[in-house]
């Protein structure tokens, strides 16, 4: 529930109204409170138990795409790299269990770069067109700005490191993924 700070229900009224300026009803937003689970950017999370969880989100919505961080997690965090190990678990085993009932479903990660890429903005995006990759989104300023406004939402986590985020990571105008 991003409880990290003690600021859980907070931060799930933040990430609704994120939501709802991106188009996202409250009513399609789930947050997870296990205790096992804690919003902890050292804690490495159960891959068995999240992919469960993932699995039940899956099968309850029909969900036919997911995306999610990578290896890297984007910045290290280790609740952002469990996701990914779990879906790369779940990929193995949960979707092959999707698929013995019709259910088919993707996984999309993003990809994590190196800090000096992370900060160039728009100046990576010639790069990352040329690099390989399975879906390349481009924002454009009116999106960008959109993106923006739903950042702006989490006030709680707005620390000087994040503004800095807001004005030049690519990953505010531009994200390069892969299939899992």
């Amino acid at each position: 529930s991003g409880n990290y700070y003690n600021q859980g229900e907070i931060r799930k009224k933040e990430l609704e109204q994120s939501c709802f300026l991106l188009g996202i009803p409250a009513s399609d937003v789930t947050v997870v409170d296990h205790r096992d689970l804690p919003d902890n950017p050292a804690v490495e999370w159960d891959t068995q138990l999240l992919a469960a969880f993932v699995l039940k989100h899956i099968e309850a919505n029909n969900i036919n795409l997911v995306v999610t961080f990578d290896a890297g997690g984007v910045s290290g965090h280790a609740n952002h790299i469990s996701l990914y190990t779990a879906l790369r678990y779940g990929n193995i085993v949960v979707l092959k269990y999707l698929s013995s009932f019709s259910l088919e479903c993707h996984v999309l990660v993003l990809e994590s770069v190196n800090l000096f890429r992370k900060y160039i903005s728009v100046l990576d995006v010639p790069l990352s067109c040329l690099l390989p990759r399975d879906a390349l989104f481009i924002l454009t300023e009116e999106e960008t700005e959109r993106a923006r406004r739903a950042m702006r939402c989490h006030r709680s986590q707005l620390l000087w490191f994040r503004h800095i985020y807001m004005l030049f990571s690519r990953y505010m105008v531009m994200n390069s993924l892969r299939l899992l």
